[in-house]
C-alpha cells in the first residue's frame, strides 16, 4: 500500500485476478458504508487506486485485515451482460487459429464461449481490457504494430480481449469487428465498458 498525496492510496497486487477481486470487494465495502468516503476506485493491470479518501489511515487499517477472494469478484461483474455482435473476419484470425492449433471456425467458437469481465480501462477512452479467455489461449502482440486499426476491431493480446473504440495505432491481433459504438460522447455515460461490466461476443455473418 502506497500513499499518493494526502487523499489517495495505491494498492499494488500480483496480477489482474487479484485486482478484480479487490476491486469487487472495495465496491461492496463502499456500498455497505464500511469503506468510508472514497470518491473513486480505479483498477489497472496490477494496481487499484483509491482517490479522494477522507480517512486514509482508516482505509489502511481495513485493508490490512481484508481477505477478498476471486469468488468475491462476482460483485464487480453484477448486472446485465453486454452483447457485442462480431463479424469474425479479422486480418489476424488465421494466425491466431494457427497459434491455437485449431481451424478458424473453432477459434471463433473458443472466443465466443466465455463470459468476459472488464478488468480495467485505459489506452484510449472507452477501451476495456477484458478477461475471461483461458490461459492456454494467450497470444503475443504483433511484432510490428499497425499504424491504424479500424474502429470496432475486436482484438487479442496476452490474455486480454479488447475492442478499439476509435481508429488508432495498435499492436493487438485482429480477429473480428463490431458495429456496436462502444464510445459515444452524446450518450451518458459515453462508454459502454467500465470495470466490472460483463461481456459476451456473439458471432454474426458479414
Amino acid at each position: 500500500m502506497r500513499r499518493v498525496g494526502e487523499r489517495a492510496l495505491l494498492i499494488e497486487l500480483p496480477g489482474t485476478a487479484e485486482v478484480t477481486s479487490l476491486y469487487g470487494w472495495l465496491r461492496e465495502q463502499r456500498e455497505a458504508g464500511t469503506l468510508g468516503e472514497v470518491e473513486e476506485l480505479v483498477p489497472a493491470a496490477r494496481t487499484v487506486l483509491l482517490d479522494g479518501v477522507a480517512d486514509v489511515d482508516a482505509v489502511v487499517r481495513l485493508l490490512r485485515t481484508a481477505r477478498p477472494t476471486v469468488a468475491g469478484a462476482a460483485g464487480a461483474g453484477g448486472g446485465p451482460v453486454l452483447e457485442v455482435p462480431t463479424v469474425y473476419d479479422g486480418a489476424d484470425l488465421a494466425e491466431v487459429a494457427a497459434l491455437w492449433e485449431v481451424s478458424e471456425e473453432a477459434a471463433v467458437r473458443i472466443h465466443t464461449e466465455p463470459e468476459y469481465v472488464v478488468a480495467f480501462c485505459g489506452f484510449a477512452p472507452g477501451f476495456g481490457y477484458l478477461t475471461g479467455l483461458p490461459a492456454r489461449y494467450e497470444v503475443p502482440r504483433r511484432a510490428t504494430p499497425r499504424s491504424s486499426v479500424p474502429v470496432g476491431s475486436v482484438a487479442l493480446a496476452g490474455l486480454y480481449t479488447g475492442v478499439y473504440p476509435h481508429p488508432s495505432p495498435g499492436g493487438w491481433q485482429l480477429i473480428g469487428r463490431t458495429a456496436l459504438a462502444l464510445w459515444d460522447t452524446g450518450r451518458e455515460p459515453p462508454s459502454l465498458l467500465a470495470p466490472g461490466v460483463r461481456v459476451r461476443f456473439t458471432a454474426q455473418r458479414a
